[in-house]
């Protein structure tokens, strides 16, 4: 399995951010799939998280509102649209796959990107 996020970078509050998650290697349509973040000196954070098939999404409280998962069977990949950013979201953001357990616990998903970095200026 291999995951690849894209579209981290440095913007300014209240700007918005889109990132993406190419995956190879497993049966994409039927997996759930995350978001995750990791801001320095922090333990990895649930974000957000899509289900197989038609794609149900949840989201960590502090997004709900401003960020947006979403998925392309076709083209394998999940997406984070972020708006409304704040410096509090700041963080090194992770792709991931799920493999059982709560879906809001980062040892419950088992393949993980290599992170793409959001940083947002006040």
């Amino acid at each position: 399995v291999q995951l690849v996020e894209s579209g981290g970078g440095l913007v300014q509050a209240g700007d918005s951010l889109r990132l993406s998650c190419a995956a190879s290697g497993l049966t994409f349509s039927i997996a759930r799939m995350g978001w995750f973040r990791q801001a320095p000196g922090k333990e990895r954070e649930f974000v957000a998280t899509i289900s197989g098939g038609y794609g149900y999404p949840v989201y960590a409280d502090v997004v709900k509102g401003r960020f947006t998962i979403s998925r392309d069977n076709a083209k394998n990949a999940v997406y984070l649209q972020m708006n409304s950013l704040e410096p509090e979201d700041t963080a090194v953001y992770y792709c991931c796959s799920y493999s059982s357990g709560t879906v809001y616990q980062a040892k419950s998903y088992d393949h993980w990107g290599q992170g793409t970095q959001v940083t947002v200026s006040s």
